[in-house]
């Protein structure tokens, strides 16, 4: 293992520490391999553990990924492409389309597949200036004149200083890295939690993502590979407590709750019935840093945002911070060798540059999520009346597809939300040309 340990951090072999081999860390390691950059992958996990998240792709990330050559080895693995987004009532009756075909450019689909699929597709697109170190537990940051210098890596019997002019910090929610650099985040905690399940055996269904808005909250599902559906469903925070058999009782109960409350997945009990041993709880939050980057240290996905997954933002705005990040610094003149300096103004261009970004895409997840998941009867009155009047309004409807796909960002004015409550629109078919 390269680096000093013990004393002075000096200059290392790389030119960039990544930490954390999640999307938003292999998406940088591709980025930053693609850009000329020797780079340094350090992940925790041996092997990764298989979770429900980062499934369905957005067009946006498509065209990256495309640019990247990294979109054929997820279709190697069966990646589903999905023409459009849709929301229906619990009996399935649609309430709003965002119909991705009606898109600019050339990726005008999305597509779903199981993360840990997307991360070896990621793993294996990496050219041989990346260095992969699975089992690498990073401590915190080192300094040099108060500047990150590089990283401090756990090993069998003592610690080590891996040094960089640049340490991307991937490493998650929970992020070490970003505490060690003292950036604080105003967290929020959601007041339910979703339900994974993934389904064995589902007949070949609509190509789309379908969002359900039911009496009892969200329930969102898309085909994966191999005949499989992923299934979410929104439940109280309590809903599930118990141990052993008092908790299968409770999951059983639930699970009639659940076909009951939305007749359109009916047809799915017999399979539902069966995936109830797959299921995976996940807590909700939302976030965003106070700062993307500070001298020597950049922030990337989930270290840097958190959003609801309702929307199918997270991974999408990770891959999309490793593309700007990598622009940035080779758009600054960083190349094998350069000066911390020239390092240095390019997160200042890259945290300049994304901030604005990070934060349409934690306004927009947060209000698709709180029209989506409210219990009150006015409350999801309203919603339906929303996205019936925005499904009724070919600009509108443009407008929030364009930004859903990550295309740019294109937020609704005062006058526009008074439209979606009925407000009539003049404009309403004058479908915006943003090529």
């Amino acid at each position: 293992m390269s680096g000093a340990a013990g004393g002075g951090p000096g200059r290392g072999p790389w030119d960039a520490i990544v930490c954390g081999a999640g999307v938003a860390g292999l998406a940088t390691a591709r980025a930053l391999d693609l850009a000329g950059l020797r780079v340094l992958l350090l992940e925790k996990q041996r092997v990764p553990v298989p979770i429900a998240k980062g499934e369905v792709l957005q067009p946006s990330s498509v065209r990256i990924l495309r640019e990247w050559g990294v979109m054929p080895l997820l279709l190697r693995r069966g990646a589903v492409p999905l023409g459009q987004l849709m929301i229906r009532d619990a009996d399935g009756r649609r309430l709003m389309l965002f119909d991705y075909r009606t898109m600019p450019g050339e990726d005008r689909q999305l597509f779903s597949l199981d993360y840990p699929e997307i991360l070896a597709a990621l793993r294996e697109s990496l050219g041989e200036r990346v260095e992969c170190r699975p089992g690498a537990l990073v401590e915190g940051l080192i300094r040099d004149g108060g500047r990150v210098s590089g990283v401090r890596v756990a090993g069998r019997d003592r610690e080590r200083e891996l040094t960089a002019p640049l340490v991307v910090a991937a490493d998650g929610r929970s992020s070490k890295l970003r505490r060690d650099a003292g950036i604080g985040t105003t967290s929020a905690e959601y007041g339910h939690r979703l339900l994974s399940f993934d389904i064995d055996g589902v007949p070949a269904a609509a190509p789309e993502v379908t969002t359900y808005l039911t009496g009892h909250g969200l329930r969102l599902a898309y085909p994966l590979p191999g005949a499989r559906m992923r299934l979410y469903a929104q439940v109280r925070p309590d809903a599930l407590r118990g141990t052993g058999p008092e908790r299968q009782a409770r999951l059983e109960g639930w699970c009639r709750e659940l076909l009951a409350g939305t007749p359109a997945l009916r047809p799915l009990e017999e399979r539902l019935r069966a995936s109830l041993g797959t299921r995976q709880l996940l807590n909700l939050w939302r976030f965003t840093a106070e700062v993307l980057a500070v001298p020597g240290l950049a922030l990337v996905g989930e270290a840097a945002h958190c959003v609801h997954p309702m929307a199918a933002q997270g991974m999408n705005t990770a891959i999309a911070d490793a593309e700007a990040l990598a622009a940035c610094l080779t758009g600054r003149g960083f190349a094998a060798g350069a000066s911390t300096a020239t390092v240095d103004r390019a997160l200042e261009a890259y945290a300049a540059q994304r901030v604005g970004w990070v934060r349409h895409m934690d306004r927009m997840s947060h209000d698709a999520t709180r029209m989506i998941t409210q219990l009150s009867r006015s409350g999801q009155a309203l919603g339906r009346r929303v996205l019936r009047r925005m499904d009724g309004n070919p600009r509108l409807r443009y407008q929030a597809t364009y930004n859903m796909a990550g295309l740019g960002i294109r937020p609704f004015t005062a006058l526009d939300r008074l439209h979606q409550l009925g407000l009539p629109d003049p404009r309403a078919r004058r479908v915006p040309d943003w090529a």
